[in-house]
């Protein structure tokens, strides 16, 4: 019998995802309103942004030995006290630099409480629950995303609307800390600290009382914190158990998953859509709203399936889904010739520029050039060309035409309902899975500090790359990146369906081989179309129970299938040909 216990526990925590989906969703349109009360430069409006991911970066050097001697439900509560007062810094003073101290702080809280929480949720849930329970942060922070979206809209008209904004978070926050004051520890914390009578009674209560399979997974625990409690931090990097292999892989993937261009998408979705045709700060902030309603509708059935498909499926389809669409949204933005290279400028500052260039350039008359020698005409006028084509963009965003405008809309949404059922969740699946008890807390701290700084990386220099080389290549940049991703999770990232987090270590730590180098290049490219092909296949056709491994068996890091298996399940692409696959499920 399930306890309700579980489930209440896992709410209070996945409340740090509905925290942290917020900030994330709140931050393009209150940008929109800053920028104007503040007279914000590119670089400040740059420096605003990621000042809530440097805040999540300093938090992370630190949150390993936080989550590992106070526990996880502590370091809940501390993270929930960090946004409280951060977010009173940033509504009590008005000037960039408590602005900026104020986010730093908020960065900080939701940084520790999300690595808090999906261990929190991980070590608590039982394992025929455990993706579902762990995926509900991430069900919780697009929830938090669409909150935030809505809320930046629905203040943009007030006087200090981007106050009261940011000031919503406070209520989960206090709530958080309400709830977290009446449920108990981690068992598997508490079985690291010697408090195993504690932990069973934790067990009992979060079971349904003290029956044969709470004895079974507390000597489950107890015989992984045997084996794991030897290691150190620096064993993370060497050869041990596979822990440098592991937390590479883990590493790998939040590099990754970032390089996407997720954070930017969200951050500067306002701004982006103003450059695509949206005319106006209310225009393109009610649409960036839809962000964050596809996030939910697109998370809810990866939350529902992910224990019977397992993460990795979900991961390669997104990744896919991911490259295509950024794809298309570099071609279309290619083909409305906008200005797309002023995201960080308003369009009161845009027509000014273009005002006064228009006035300059009747300043000398192209008649008058006549005087000049005939390689300083040719050069003046190849310049004069080249700043016109980079100051008009050859249209403006008001003359973007309709069908083009709302294809980029779409273009973008397609992008986000693809992250939302693939890498969003998933990736905090993976992440809390793979690493053994002992070093659990530290591992997920580095791969967190490494995913906030790739993340305060792409975001601190989205507005001076696009700049450079404007929005177009920075979308073909983010689809050839989603393509890269989508042939490292074939190759390196392990199943963990149905297995305990016990089973999983002891499994990593003997079968996580690296076999890449001896494989032919046109073989693996062949099975990571049959494998995409698949997955989307029985995906479309509601055969919810696929597993991945069938097809590319050998070639995952985790297991060694005997070649008879081998020849039994794998899927060769001529005979996917021969059958005509490809051409029946378009049909």
């Amino acid at each position: 019998r399930q306890s309700w216990l579980v489930v209440v526990a896992a709410v209070a925590a996945s409340l740090s995802g509905l925290m942290l989906g917020y900030e994330m969703g709140l931050t393009s349109g209150v940008l929109l309103q800053l920028r104007g009360v503040l007279s914000l430069s590119c670089r400040e409006q740059e420096l605003l942004v990621s000042s809530h991911l440097l805040g999540a970066l300093l938090i992370c050097l630190a949150g390993g030995p936080i989550l590992d001697h106070y526990g996880r439900r502590c370091s809940l509560l501390l993270s929930a006290a960090l946004v409280v007062g951060g977010t009173l810094v940033l509504v009590a003073i008005t000037s960039l630099a408590a602005l900026t101290a104020g986010r730093v702080i908020v960065g900080m809280g939701t940084s520790l409480s999300g690595t808090a929480a999906c261990l929190y949720i991980a070590e608590i849930s039982p394992r025929e629950r455990r993706g579902l329970l762990v995926t509900l942060y991430e069900l919780m922070l697009v929830v938090g995303v669409m909150l935030g979206f809505g809320c930046s809209y629905a203040f943009a008209a007030l006087p200090r609307g981007w106050a009261y904004t940011f000031g919503l978070v406070i209520p989960p926050a206090l709530l958080q800390i309400g709830a977290l004051l009446f449920l108990p520890p981690s068992p598997r914390f508490l079985v690291a600290q010697g408090k195993v009578e504690q932990a069973r009674a934790v067990l009992a209560r979060m079971r349904g009382g003290v029956t044969e399979q709470v004895e079974v997974e507390l000597r489950d625990i107890q015989g992984g914190l045997k084996e794991e409690s030897e290691h150190s931090f620096w064993e993370l990097f060497s050869s041990k158990a596979n822990l440098r292999l592991r937390l590479l892989t883990g590493v790998a993937l939040v590099f990754l998953q970032q390089a996407t261009g997720q954070p930017n998408i969200l951050s500067y979705a306002s701004p982006l859509l103003r450059s695509v045709g949206f005319n106006s700060d209310a225009a393109a902030t009610l649409a960036s709203t839809g962000f964050g309603v596809v996030k939910v509708v697109f998370t809810i059935p990866a939350v529902l399936l992910v224990d019977r498909v397992g993460p990795k499926s979900f991961l390669c389809v997104g990744a896919v889904a991911m490259g295509m669409s950024l794809a298309a949204l570099g071609t279309l933005t290619l083909q409305s010739h906008t200005h797309l290279t002023s995201l960080c400028k308003s369009q009161t500052e845009l027509n000014h520029t273009h005002m006064l260039w228009d006035f300059n350039r009747t300043a000398l008359d192209w008649d008058d050039m006549d005087v000049l020698p005939s390689h300083l005409q040719t050069e003046w006028r190849g310049e004069e060309a080249a700043r016109t084509e980079d100051q008009s963009g050859g249209r403006t965003p008001v003359e973007v035409s309709s069908s083009l405008k709302w294809a980029s809309l779409i273009s973008l949404l397609l992008y986000v309902a693809a992250f939302s059922i693939s890498l969003g969740p998933m990736v905090y699946v993976v992440l809390s899975e793979i690493f053994p008890m002992g070093v659990r807390g530290r591992a997920v701290s580095v791969v967190s500090a490494v995913n906030w700084a790739t993340n305060l990386l792409i975001s601190m220099t989205f507005l001076t790359i696009t700049e450079k080389i404007g929005v177009p290549n920075v979308m073909f940049l983010y689809a050839a990146m989603s393509f890269v991703l989508l042939v490292f999770i074939i190759l390196c990232v392990p199943e963990t369906k149905g297995r305990t987090l016990e089973e999983i270590s002891k499994e990593l730590a003997k079968n996580l081989k690296t076999n890449v180098k001896n494989q032919d290049i046109n073989a693996s490219c062949e099975q990571v179309c049959v494998t995409v092909w698949v997955i989307l296949d029985e995906l479309m056709s509601g055969l919810v129970s696929l597993d991945v491994d069938r097809c590319f068996p050998g070639r995952d890091l985790r297991l060694t299938v005997a070649e008879e298996e081998r020849k039994q399940k794998i899927f060769t692409f001529n005979e996917l040909k021969s059958e005509h696959f490809f051409l029946n499920s378009w049909r």
